[in-house]
């Protein structure tokens, strides 16, 4: 469990956080939403015990501050922003392996789940990987471990959509876990949470709880038929994973159900030259991939 007890916190004289309490249980699974600047990568570093602060933060009783070591161990968390590490990225899986009591080839599998080989770029410098690449490799360290609560600060930044529906598998297989996803489009996380809190100011301005609607590992397969062949559609739908016909006028793949508004929006771009669109459940929750 999780407690924020009157928490405030002033940069330079603007109170990012204003006398914030929040209480979140075991099995909570939150979107944190509000605009920038309403405070919510604060308190989540608050949480991570990287910030002195008014009032009081426990995680399992636990001050973060007092005790990061033990609280760490219970969290996994990707940043919003990746770290400017110059540490290669071989020596970085290991160095993560061994802090969190986790396996290279665990954190290997993960990555190789969503598209990034280690192998590949092993002897690469981290702070020289391409942004997706960045984002992948630290989702990877965080989901190739045991860890009771989830933290993840706009985590699909810097993904392509393939690799965003492979994390919505991921977290969908840890639903038995405590998480808090601060994302700018609660649509794309809706079907994982069980509460939304908005932030503003600083302050809680909404904590609603909602029924889960469907399975969030559900996915959707789609049949697309055109009109004519377009390059354009051609290149965008590619980078959802879709394959198209020789003559690039039918094409078909697989939706994850927390993209599928998103997913809907690119398709309404080129709504001039669709002939069909055919959206229905398909396979369920997928059970690990072949990595």
């Amino acid at each position: 469990m999780i407690e924020l007890k009157n928490v405030s916190k002033t940069f330079k004289r603007t109170r990012v956080l204003d006398d914030l309490s929040l209480l979140i249980r075991n099995g909570d699974r939150i979107a944190l939403i509000g605009s920038n600047g309403a405070g919510k990568t604060t308190m989540i570093r608050c949480l991570l015990g990287e910030y002195v602060h008014e009032g009081e933060v426990l995680v399992d009783g636990t001050s973060p501050r007092a005790a990061r070591t033990i609280v760490l161990q219970k969290i996994a968390f990707v940043p919003q922003m990746p770290p400017p590490l110059r540490m290669p990225v071989g020596e970085l899986v290991s160095f993560a392996a061994n802090l969190c009591h986790t396996t290279e080839e665990r954190i290997s599998e993960v990555a190789a789940r969503l598209g990034l080989s280690i192998a590949e770029v092993r002897r690469r410098p981290f702070m020289k990987l391409s942004g997706g690449q960045k984002q992948k490799l630290l989702i990877a360290i965080a989901m190739g471990r045991d860890a009771d609560v989830l933290i993840m600060d706009e985590p699909t930044a810097n993904l392509d959509p393939a690799a965003r529906q492979i994390l919505f598998d991921l977290l969908s297989e840890r639903l038995d876990k405590t998480m808090i996803i601060s994302s700018h489009r609660l649509e794309e996380v809706a079907m994982l949470v069980n509460r939304v809190i908005e932030m503003d100011r600083g302050k809680v301005v909404l904590d609603d709880r909602v029924e889960d609607a469907i399975d969030p590992g559900m996915k959707q397969e789609c049949v697309i038929g055109l009109r004519r062949p377009d390059a354009a559609f051609a290149k965008a739908i590619s980078e959802w994973g879709f394959s198209g016909s020789d003559d690039g006028s039918r094409w078909q793949g697989v939706v994850a159900g927390p993209d599928r508004l998103r997913f809907l929006g690119m398709m309404a771009r080129y709504a001039g030259i669709l002939a069909s669109l055919d959206m229905h459940d398909g396979a369920a929750r997928g059970g690990g991939g072949d990595g």
